[in-house]
């Protein structure tokens, strides 16, 4: 009978990113909603800005996402191609390297000279990738999903402050955005532990202490700035 295994590992390259940018675009959004209702602005300026923010955040967060994540896959691609290099120079050292790797991971010599002498002749910059490097498959750095997922999440968090705007009256909309972003926020960890596979109450509480921490500074900011224009 079958063993079946479900590890989510596969998913850390996405997840990060979709969580980063969804928690992103429901924190900035709603905390620049917060500052500019506190200083006493209209509710055409503050949907304004809040339409503004969800744009620029979401080419922010692509930018910097692809930007960032590709610097990780170019050093990757470097890193492999000077081992590949290296195995062609020196194949018994190289080959001597991992037979070491795989002794210190609880292997007797012998049986960790044959282990990598197999793996060598299936794939021998797979093996030193993963093994010596630390680069799999599984976790490589992917920029245009990464950039992806993260504008895509960043406006879709985005959103749900910005309809809290039409929805609130001016007076209400302090309380109103700060209640609704909290909850958002809540469902957010739930997910991200649901989909990682992680401690749901960590996840959840990380995410709203966060985030309440930030709404409340913006909106003390907006209204020291509302006081002193006044």
């Amino acid at each position: 009978m079958r063993h079946r295994e479900n590890h989510r590992t596969h998913r850390t390259g996405w997840l990060r990113a979709a969580v980063l940018g969804a928690n992103d675009g429901i924190v900035s959004t709603a905390s620049l909603i917060l500052g500019v209702a506190a200083a006493d602005a209209s509710a055409q300026s503050i949907l304004v800005t809040a339409a503004a923010g969800l744009v620029a955040g979401a080419m922010s967060m692509a930018a910097g996402e692809y930007v960032s994540v590709s610097s990780q896959a170019d050093t990757e691609r470097a890193d492999l191609d000077r081992e590949s290099k290296e195995l062609a120079a020196n194949p018994v050292q190289e080959h001597a390297e991992l037979t070491a790797i795989y002794v210190k991971r609880g292997l007797d010599a012998k049986l960790a000279a044959k282990v990598a002498s197999r793996l060598t002749e299936h794939d021998a910059l797979g093996a030193h990738g993963r093994d010596e490097l630390g680069i799999s498959d599984t976790l490589a750095a992917r920029p245009v999903q990464a950039a992806l997922a993260s504008a895509g999440t960043f406006a879709l968090g985005a959103v749900f402050p910005l309809l809290m705007v039409l929805l609130f009256p001016v007076s209400a909309l302090m309380w109103g955005v700060s209640v609704s972003s909290l909850v958002f926020l809540g469902l957010l960890g739930f997910l991200a532990a649901r989909a990682g596979g992680s401690p749901m109450i960590a996840s959840v509480t990380r995410v709203t202490f966060w985030g309440a921490l930030a709404m409340a500074l913006t909106a003390g900011v907006g209204a020291l700035f509302g006081v002193a224009t006044g």
